[in-house]
């Protein structure tokens, strides 16, 4: 689903290949279009927005997976406390963990500056 769905079907196929595909050049290959095209794409305000929707749903998503793995990094953290040979085991856990945080602090001040948007937008308009 799309942010607000003003994009052609070539440009939704480009988003998709942004998100998968290692390079600008290799997005373009995908997609069907020029890099000269994705260039331009990129410099539209419709077609950015829906790119960034895009990327946050896939950030969003993966920030999920951190969290729902979170547990079994505390279960491995707890199992660990008392064995003396987890080393490899305890850094994989604090790194999940280190991250799903991060990921949480990253949604909430997105959260909050949507917010403060909310707030000043009505603002902008009235003057």
């Amino acid at each position: 689903m799309s942010a607000s769905g003003k994009l052609n079907r070539k440009q939704e196929v480009l988003i998709a290949a942004l998100l998968t595909e290692p390079t600008h050049a290799a997005a373009a290959t995908r997609a069907g279009v020029s890099e000269a095209t994705l260039h331009r794409w990129l410099h539209l305000p419709a077609f950015r927005d829906e790119y960034r929707f895009a990327r946050r749903a896939v950030v969003e998503t993966a920030v999920g997976r951190l969290q729902q793995a979170s547990a079994k990094a505390v279960d491995t953290l707890e199992r660990n406390l008392t064995c003396g040979h987890g080393g490899t085991e305890v850094r994989a856990a604090l790194a999940i963990l280190g991250q799903a945080m991060h990921g949480v602090e990253l949604l909430d001040l997105a959260q909050e500056l949507q917010e403060l948007r909310d707030r000043i937008e009505p603002l902008s308009r009235g003057s």
